[in-house]
C-alpha cells in the first residue's frame, strides 16, 4: 500500500476510528464533468470501458477534482451481459435496450455462462488504477433482480409489469434466471477482486418496486448465496437500491458489511429499526441544486446522525445528475471532511 494511501473509507466500513467521515458519490464519474462530456462526444460508454487507459482516467478524474475518499470503477451494470449472450446496447437518452428479451425457460437456458476472458479490459483498468490511486477502488455489479428487469422488459421500465408477471406466473423460469444471474455476479465480482478492487457495491436499483414478502420469496435466497460466497474474498460488501427502505432489515440480515440508504430512510430511523452495520448515504441529490446554506444544513443533519456511532460513510441517496456543478461537489466534499473532523476532535 502506497505511503500516502487514504484508507478512511475502508476503516469506516470496519467501524474503526477515523479522522473524518469518508465520502464518495454514486455516478461521480459522469456527465456533470466537462471533461467527460468532451470524451462522450466521440466515444460511447462501452467504447470508453474497452480502453483501459481512458477508463482509468475517467474513474480517477473525480477523485482528483473533488477530493473524495474512494474511487468507483467506471463501467455499466450491463458490462458482463454480452458475455452471456445478451444483445444489449446503451442508447443515449434511453438507457440499456435489449434486442433478445427473456420470455421463456428456453430463453433462460440459452443464456451462456459468464466468462471473465470476454472482458479483459475491465481487469486491466483495475490493475492500472491500483497503481495510481491513493484511495480505495470500489468495484460493482448489478443485482440479479435489476439485471433481470432489463432482460425481461427489453429496456428501462416504469411499472416492471412483465418482470413481475414472469416472477409470479412462472416461478420456475424466474428462479432459473436468478440462479444464472447469481452465478454471473459471483464470478464477475471474484474476477474484479482478483484484479485488485478493495470493496464492491451491488446495485439493485429497481428492487424497491417489489414488496418485502416478494423480496423474501423471489430474490433474497439468491442474494444470500451471492454474499455468502463472496464473503470468502475478504473484500467489504455494500448493498444499495432506490426506494427500498422497506427492505432495509432484509439487507441488514444478509452477510454483507454496509447497507446503503437512499434519502427516504434517515440514518436515525435505520438505527431505530435495528440496523447496526455500517451505513452509507444518504443526501437527496436534488439538494445539490439548492442554495449552499440549504445544502450545508441538510448535510450537517445527515453527518450529525451518522457520527452518533462508528461505521458511517457519506454518499448521495442516488447518483449525481448532469446539471450538478462540480464546484458544488468539491465544496461539499471539503465541508463533509472539515465539519466531521472538527466534531470528532471535540468529542475526544
Amino acid at each position: 500500500m502506497m505511503k500516502n494511501f487514504n484508507d478512511t473509507f475502508l476503516r469506516a466500513i470496519r467501524g474503526e476510528e477515523v479522522s473524518h467521515v469518508p465520502v464518495w458519490y454514486m455516478r461521480q464519474a459522469g456527465r456533470y464533468q466537462a471533461e467527460y462530456r468532451e470524451i462522450k462526444k466521440t466515444r460511447t460508454l462501452f467504447e470508453i470501458t474497452h480502453d483501459p487507459e481512458l477508463c482509468a482516467y475517467v474513474t480517477e478524474l473525480p477523485v482528483k477534482q473533488l477530493g473524495v475518499d474512494a474511487a468507483i470503477l467506471y463501467k455499466d451494470i450491463m458490462t458482463p451481459l454480452p458475455s452471456m449472450g445478451v444483445d444489449v446496447e446503451i442508447k443515449s437518452g434511453i438507457g440499456p435496450v435489449i434486442a433478445n428479451p427473456i420470455r421463456t425457460m428456453d430463453d433462460v437456458q440459452a443464456l451462456q455462462t459468464f466468462k471473465k476472458e470476454d472482458i479483459p479490459y475491465i481487469f486491466e483498468t483495475i490493475k492500472l488504477l491500483r497503481e495510481r490511486l491513493e484511495v480505495p477502488l470500489i468495484g460493482f455489479s448489478g443485482a440479479p433482480f435489476t439485471l433481470a428487469s432489463y432482460m425481461i422488459e427489453g429496456g428501462p421500465s416504469k411499472g416492471y409489469h412483465k418482470t413481475k408477471a414472469l416472477m409470479y406466473g412462472h416461478p420456475d423460469v424466474w428462479h432459473a434466471l436468478m440462479e444464472k444471474l447469481g452465478d454471473m455476479v459471483i464470478d464477475y465480482i471474484k474476477a474484479q477482486v482478483d484484479a485488485g478492487i478493495q470493496a464492491f457495491q451491488i446495485f439493485d436499483s429497481w428492487v424497491g418496486t417489489t414488496s418485502r414478502n416478494d423480496y423474501v420469496l423471489y430474490i433474497k435466497p439468491t442474494m444470500e448465496r451471492i454474499f455468502t460466497e463472496l464473503k470468502e474474498t475478504g473484500v467489504p460488501m455494500i448493498m444499495f437500491g432506490v426506494g427500498a427502505s422497506h427492505l432495509a432489515e432484509e439487507w441488514h440480515d444478509l452477510p454483507l458489511d454496509v447497507v446503503g440508504l437512499d434519502w427516504r430512510l434517515s440514518v436515525d430511523a435505520a438505527r431505530e429499526r435495528g440496523l447496526t452495520k455500517t451505513l452509507q448515504g444518504n443526501l437527496d441529490p436534488s439538494y445539490l441544486l439548492a442554495p449552499w446554506e440549504i445544502l450545508e444544513a441538510k448535510t450537517k443533519e445527515i453527518l450529525d446522525m451518522g457520527m452518533k456511532r462508528p461505521g458511517f460513510i457519506f454518499n448521495l441517496g442516488h447518483g449525481i445528475f448532469p446539471e450538478v456543478d462540480p464546484e458544488v461537489l468539491k465544496r461539499l466534499t471539503a465541508y463533509i471532511h472539515d465539519y466531521s473532523k472538527e466534531k470528532m476532535e471535540v468529542a475526544k
